[in-house]
C-alpha cells in the first residue's frame, strides 16, 4: 500500500481557506525561490484556469509573492503581503487553457527564467517547466538542476561528482531542445550536496546554470 505522508493527509496548517489555491501557491512560490536563488527586483504570475477564475478569493496571488519572498504557509502576514513588499515589481496575468493544469502558474523572475508549475491538491505541488525544460519536481527530494549544451558524456560527469561524496541518488532525468543543442539534468537525491558539489558541476565545460534545490519542509 502506497504510504501517504502526514501532510497529505490533513493538509497543512496554513493561512487561507483553501489548501490547493492558498497553500499551494506560497509552496509554489517557495520552490521558484528554491530555483533561482539570486534576489530579484521584477516578477510576472501568469495564472491559469481555477487560479485565474477563483484564485483571487483564496488569496492565491498573494501566496505566490509571499512564497517566492520565502514566506512559509503558516505565516500570518501572507495576508497583508501587498502593503508589507514595497521594493518587488509585481504584476499578475490571468488566461483560460485547457491544456493547462487547473491549479496552473507560469512565475517569471527577473524576465531571465520561468518556472511553470501546478497545485496538485492539498498543499501538495508540482514544477513541470523550468525556462521550457520539462521537469517533475515536487519538492519531496533534494535536487541538483543544471542546464547545458547537449553533448555526450555529461551524465556520467554528473553522477561520477555526486557518487564520489556518496550521495545516493533516487532518480535522473534530462531534456533537450534538440541534438547538440541546450539541455537540462535534474537528479533527486536522498540528501543535500554541498556547494563544493555544486561548483564541481559548475565547472564542466558547457555547463551554463546549475543550482542546489532544497526538498520543501
Amino acid at each position: 500500500m502506497e504510504q501517504k505522508s502526514l501532510f497529505a493527509v490533513i493538509s497543512p496548517i496554513m493561512v487561507g481557506p483553501s489548501s490547493s489555491h492558498t497553500a499551494g501557491a506560497v509552496r509554489l512560490g517557495l520552490m521558484a525561490r528554491n530555483i533561482y536563488k539570486n534576489d530579484f527586483s521584477k516578477v510576472k504570475f501568469i495564472l491559469y484556469n481555477s487560479f485565474a477564475t477563483t484564485g483571487f478569493g483564496h488569496g492565491t496571488d498573494k501566496g505566490l509573492l509571499a512564497g517566492l519572498l520565502g514566506y512559509t504557509v503558516d505565516d500570518s502576514r501572507i495576508k497583508n503581503i501587498f502593503d508589507i513588499v514595497q521594493e518587488i515589481e509585481y504584476s499578475y496575468e490571468y488566461i483560460e487553457d485547457i491544456s493547462r493544469h487547473p491549479n496552473s502558474v507560469d512565475i517569471i523572475i527577473d524576465d531571465k527564467m520561468t518556472v511553470s508549475g501546478d497545485s496538485v491538491g492539498a498543499g501538495e505541488i508540482r514544477i513541470s517547466k523550468i525556462n521550457g525544460f520539462s521537469v517533475n519536481i515536487d519538492g519531496t527530494y533534494h535536487t541538483l538542476l543544471l542546464m547545458y549544451k547537449d553533448k555526450p558524456g555529461m551524465i556520467s560527469r554528473v553522477s561520477d561528482i555526486i557518487q564520489k561524496q556518496k550521495i545516493n541518488i533516487a532518480s535522473l532525468h534530462c531534456d533537450r531542445s534538440a541534438k547538440g543543442g541546450n539541455a537540462s539534468m535534474y537528479v533527486a537525491l536522498d540528501i543535500p550536496v554541498g556547494e563544493d558539489v555544486v561548483e564541481k558541476v559548475r565547472e564542466i565545460p558547457d555547463v551554463y546554470f546549475v543550482t542546489n534545490i532544497r526538498k520543501l519542509k
